[in-house]
């Protein structure tokens, strides 16, 4: 299906992926998982996983191959890459690679339709525990699919509460609760805090602002609050009235999700109203760095 892996889209802690094409003549990618000498446990629950999905926000898993210790998953194919390709790269905001404010918050509403999926919408509710750029692909329209489940767990409908064993996700976007129980229990509030984080970063990379370089001390959330109406003022002397709004309404909502404390953090269900209500009725929350 890949020619002997000739076409290499990328890689990733799980496996490096590849293009392909089905007999159909379909276009497809790989994922070929590293490191599955274990019991496939992993493999199998992200192909338990994803397999209970079907929405426009989550990426079609077409099919898996298993023989002996190698393990692939075939997934649709997605031409534009994942998101860190338009909003994380060196690009200038006349580069090629960069997206319009509106397209921007076009994907921030469709990652939240999808995780509101996950956590709400699925027969097994799916907390997926890993969100960031890398796992967000865009398809030929741009709409947003999220994607690698590898560290997804599966919850009864009604439980709240998870149980996992270690830490898990990627550093900058894991919730201080799955570091410490202190801040109180995992649930799919930990999914709500990496999607802020993804939100706020999107920002900040869309206006190429890199706060560390003037104080390593200052974290961007944190400059991001504390220079709130400066930071919206800057963009509207750019964009237009409208847009503007879309940028303090991505500000306010990113700030909401990463809540030091779960409870405090919105489900995104909430999230999704706050994203389609008016500017107007949105206030930004407590300082909580």
């Amino acid at each position: 299906m890949t020619t002997s892996f000739a076409h290499k889209l990328g890689q990733g802690g799980y496996g490096d992926v590849y293009r392909g094409n089905l007999p159909d003549g379909r276009e497809i990618a790989v994922k070929m998982l590293k490191g599955t000498e274990g019991d496939g446990e992993e493999f199998l629950n992200e192909v338990a996983s994803i397999s209970r999905t079907s929405h426009v926000n989550i990426v079609t898993l077409l099919g898996f191959c298993l023989q002996g210790s190698k393990r692939a998953l075939l997934y649709e194919y997605m031409p534009n890459g994942s998101l860190e390709r338009y909003t994380f790269g060196s690009n200038s905001t006349e580069g090629e690679d960069t997206l319009s404010w509106d397209k921007l918050f076009d994907i921030v509403i469709g990652i939240a339709r999808g995780l509101e999926y996950l956590h709400t919408g699925c027969n097994t509710r799916i907390v997926h525990f890993d969100i960031k750029p890398q796992n967000i692909l865009l398809d030929q329209e741009f709409c947003p699919k999220i994607s690698d489940f590898g560290l997804a767990k599966l919850c009864r409908q009604k439980e709240s509460k998870i149980s996992i064993g270690g830490m898990r996700g990627t550093i900058g976007y894991i919730a201080p609760e799955v570091f410490s129980r202190n801040y109180g229990a995992v649930s799919s509030k930990s999914d709500v805090y990496s999607y802020g984080m993804v939100i706020l970063e999107m920002v900040g990379a869309r206006k190429q602002i890199n706060v560390s370089t003037d104080n390593s001390s200052m974290y961007f959330p944190q400059w991001l609050y504390d220079n709130f109406d400066q930071f919206c003022g800057a963009t509207a002397c750019e964009i237009s009235s409208g847009t503007t709004e879309l940028v303090r309404k991505m500000i306010i909502v990113g700030l909401w999700c990463i809540q030091f404390i779960p409870a405090d953090r919105p489900s995104m269900s909430k999230v999704l109203e706050m994203l389609e209500s008016n500017t107007m009725d949105l206030q930004l929350p407590p300082k909580a760095f």
